[in-house]
């Protein structure tokens, strides 16, 4: 006996946004010849709040509208609602508009002049687009471990993309929302360049008592000197359901850890080595070092909110 068929699925929703009734009607047409379902919205806030009641599975919008313009528009659904691609309609001699558009997140723009031609191929592939990256999030939903090594060298530049990564990890293991995975990316951002200036770099924070520029200058110096230069500094990342830890260690000489000030201290707070360790313990669950100083490991636990 075969297996019951699923039922089929209802065509995708297109939400358009446009104040103009003969434009909503124009492109209506064009969208449901092509078998899908269309809602309408007269302006960017109306927009918005279609998109919360039921998120569309792609967002079609007019520049110039009242209340809301449609780069604004792109910006807020960008923001509020990730998963749903935003098209722009541009009028003629707008690609400016067009590229901030894309530069603020829209997947995708048409010219209005071109829409009988152009915007059927444009939605096909945006909604191709987006139906993989939606067929990828229902596989990590069902991630039960991640793991993985870094080596980088004592480039500061390194950082910000390294932890980019880290973050997008935790998100995607479901261990924090956006604002959760921002804060623990700053205390692992401090952590990483902890390990490259003060560790591997052997560069004190003391040389910022009067501003940074000597901690740079004698950080970039170092970068190219013996032993300094050879060193790397080693991560390693393991995230589950249940927590995060990432573990970066330098080839530097460490440091004691008793001596450790606690960063809580009024006093340490003006120090200018305070913040980094402060910042650390306040957005990671846990911070321990080992017993030389030049390893440190940081844990992230799953946020009740995500639970």
């Amino acid at each position: 006996m075969s297996a019951p068929s699923a039922p089929p699925a209802d065509p995708p929703l297109i939400l358009v946004a446009d104040d103009s009734q003969l434009e909503q009607r124009y492109v209506g047409r064009i969208l449901e010849q092509s078998g899908w379902r269309v809602a309408f919205a007269r302006n960017g806030e109306e927009a918005l709040a279609a998109v919360a009641r039921a998120e569309p599975a792609l967002l079609l919008t007019d520049m110039n509208m009242p209340k809301m313009d449609g780069l604004t528009l792109v910006e807020e659904v960008r923001a509020r609602f990730p998963r749903v691609p935003v098209v722009l309609m541009t009028g003629s001699g707008n690609d400016r508009v067009a590229v901030a558009a894309l530069k603020a997140g829209a997947a995708d723009y048409v010219a209005k002049q071109a829409l009988a031609h152009d915007l059927v191929p444009v939605v096909e592939r945006v909604l191709s687009a987006g139906q993989a990256e939606m067929r990828r999030y229902r596989v990590l939903q069902g991630m039960t471990r991640r793991s993985t090594q870094f080596v980088l060298e004592n480039d500061p530049a390194l950082v910000p993309p390294l932890v980019a990564q880290l973050r997008e990890d935790l998100i995607e293991m479901g261990l924090c929302d956006v604002t959760g995975a921002t804060r623990a990316g700053i205390a692992l951002e401090e952590a990483l360049l902890n390990a490259v200036y003060h560790g591997n770099l052997e560069v004190s924070s003391e040389l910022r008592a009067n501003g940074d520029e000597a901690f740079h200058a004698l950080a970039r110096e170092r970068r190219y000197q013996l032993p300094y230069a050879p060193r790397r500094v080693r991560v390693t990342a393991r995230f589950t359901p249940v927590s995060g830890t990432v573990v970066i260690a330098d080839e530097g000489p460490g440091f004691d850890v008793s001596k450790l000030p606690d960063p809580t201290d009024p006093e340490f707070l003006e120090r200018p080595s305070g913040r980094g360790v402060l910042l650390m313990r306040t957005f990671m669950d846990e911070v321990r070092y080992n017993a030389t100083g030049n390893r440190v490991t940081l844990v992230k636990r799953r946020d009740r909110a995500g639970e």
